[in-house]
């Protein structure tokens, strides 16, 4: 969701509980939005705990992940998917890899934290000796 919306959405509510039901209303409205506030913390959290138990930039499978991988993702939605964090690729624009044991690798692009691109790279295989 767009911060901007967010917040736009909460001073409403706000407002709203405030008008209705004076300073108790306007009480429970902040109440409410501290608490999404804190499940979107915890949320947050989570999957960084989650995320810093596997090495960096290693998955089960490139091919899985480049499948599920969708536009507009957020950083914390890659994340969920990969439960690792990316080694970071370049700064501008800001691309992160992950990569599975037999050598095929993602590369997502990120702009403005969320995902605009990405790629699957798979690793040659080794060419087959031929019996002279």
């Amino acid at each position: 969701m767009n911060p901007a919306l967010g917040w736009a959405l909460a001073a409403l509510f706000a407002a709203l509980a405030w008008q209705q039901y004076g300073w108790q209303g306007l009480i429970f409205a902040i109440t409410a939005i501290v608490f999404w506030l804190l499940l979107q913390f915890n949320r947050a959290l989570r999957v960084m705990k989650n995320a810093s138990h596997a090495p960096v930039g290693r998955i089960d499978s490139a091919v899985v992940l480049h499948a599920k991988l969708k536009p507009g993702m957020t950083l914390l939605q890659v994340l969920t998917l990969t439960k690792s964090l990316g080694r970071k690729v370049s700064v501008d624009p800001e691309r992160f890899e992950w990569a599975d044991t037999s050598g095929a690798s993602v590369v997502v692009t990120m702009t403005r934290g969320h995902c605009t691109d990405w790629e699957l790279r798979r690793v040659a295989p080794a060419p087959l000796d031929q019996p002279s």
